[in-house]
């Protein structure tokens, strides 16, 4: 079975997270689809394979005989699909043959531009899968785990030598919380690669520093023909903090290395506002001096309507992995040599967000990322192709045939 015949398998179940929940996982449909790949790697020979309490779908392939000294490598990709945009009763549509042009998503209304998405032109004659228009696609990241799978099947049935070989699939991803209770000893890999990127040509060992940011602002309500001198709107406040943020240092004026301030949501009245923010900067010192900028603002807003009018919260989430991938750069060397193997011309490119693998890295897994050959993530423009998941896996089997040659 190729990769893109599972993903139209698994975007059809739920497994939406929700980052306002207090339980892990944070929605208990992501164990529908969890059930569904421990049935699904016992048939193919993962004997081992299980789910736990937490949602965590591990299993192994032992080393074939003579290769137990080689290096243990990983392959973990994430079952939860973005709360950004509906994920419910995905209706994923194959294109054939796809002619290059603007597609339209069914009946929705919505049209994907290749003047707004050049590398369209790019993906001509392929087989495209996109979505009708109303829910996104959840190839991020049930691709990964369509290409991770299907390696598993490609490999348990050959005989091709390998090293011992680690298979992960996580709850709670894309709300940052899919380490939480990931059990790196017992997963049992020296080394692993999360595949939850964009192009299948990417490599990703640098990603941003982060943060969520909460403000509270606790005005003064008074009957407004009363309010000289003694009212202080909460949500005109907010709006002068947010005045007070660098109004260029934003996600839509941004990119590359450069990091932002995202305002996520607002909510308030003249009594009580509140903004919620994420804050991101690949640089450890500029991340540091944007967590100031939002320290600076809350005090002069205390300063000038009193204590207490700015309560600032700011939490740190995770960090730039690149310190914990410089030791063992031939994680790096492997993507790119399997990636030229696949006749790919390979790219570093830069996490703008974070993944699975920039915490794992911090709990003592080395982990950076591979593509998936996706586009557009966490909405209804969401695309992949089924050759770009083709060239993921052969990669997955080139890194496993370097390992092993070693």
């Amino acid at each position: 079975m190729r990769a893109y015949e599972r993903l139209l398998n698994y975007v059809k179940v739920y497994t939406t997270s929700d980052e306002d929940s207090t339980t892990f996982p944070s929605t208990a449909r992501q164990f529908d689809l969890a059930k569904i790949l421990v049935e699904e790697l016992k048939e193919l020979g993962v004997s081992d394979a299980s789910v736990d309490d937490n949602c965590y779908v591990f299993g192994s392939i032992p080393a074939t005989p003579g290769y137990e000294d080689k290096k243990a490598i990983g392959f973990i990709a994430h079952m939860d699909t973005a709360p950004d945009f509906c994920g419910e009763n995905v209706n994923p549509i194959v294109e054939e043959n796809y002619d290059g042009e603007d597609i339209v998503l069914g009946t929705s209304g919505r049209v994907i531009k290749v003047a707004d998405f050049p590398h369209l032109k790019t993906l001509k004659g392929r087989t495209l899968i996109h979505t009708d228009g109303t829910t996104l696609l959840g190839a991020d990241d049930k691709s990964g785990i369509a290409e991770i799978m299907t390696f598993v099947e490609e490999i348990i049935n050959s005989d091709t030598p390998h090293g011992k070989i680690c298979i992960g699939f996580t709850p709670d991803e894309e709300i940052g919380a899919g380490p939480d209770h990931f059990d790196v000893e017992a997963f049992g890999a020296d080394f692993a690669y999360t595949v939850d990127g964009g192009a299948e040509n990417a490599v990703e060992y640098e990603n941003f520093n982060a943060a969520s940011a909460k403000v509270v602002f606790n005005g003064v309500n008074i009957h407004p023909g009363d309010a000289k001198d003694i009212m202080v709107n909460a949500a005109l406040v907010a709006m002068e903090f947010n005045a007070m943020l660098p109004p260029t240092e934003v996600p839509s004026k941004t990119s590359g290395y450069e990091g932002f301030f995202h305002l996520i949501d607002m909510k308030g009245d003249v009594a009580k506002a509140e903004l919620s923010y994420i804050i991101r900067d690949h640089d450890a010192t500029k991340f540091a001096d944007k967590k100031k900028v939002m320290e600076h603002a809350c005090n002069i807003i205390n300063q000038n309507y009193g204590e207490g009018t700015c309560e600032l919260t700011i939490k740190d989430q995770y960090q730039n992995m690149i310190e914990k991938i410089k030791p063992h750069m031939f994680l790096i060397d492997y993507a790119f040599q399997a990636l030229k193997d696949a006749g790919e011309n390979p790219e570093a490119v830069a996490i703008r967000g974070g993944t699975d693998g920039a915490r794992l890295s911090f709990m003592g897994l080395p982990c950076p990322n591979l593509g998936t050959g996706g586009y557009n993530f966490h909405g209804p423009m969401e695309h992949i192709t089924a050759e770009g998941m083709d060239t993921v896996v052969k990669v997955l089997h080139g890194i496993i045939n370097l390992v092993a040659a070693e």
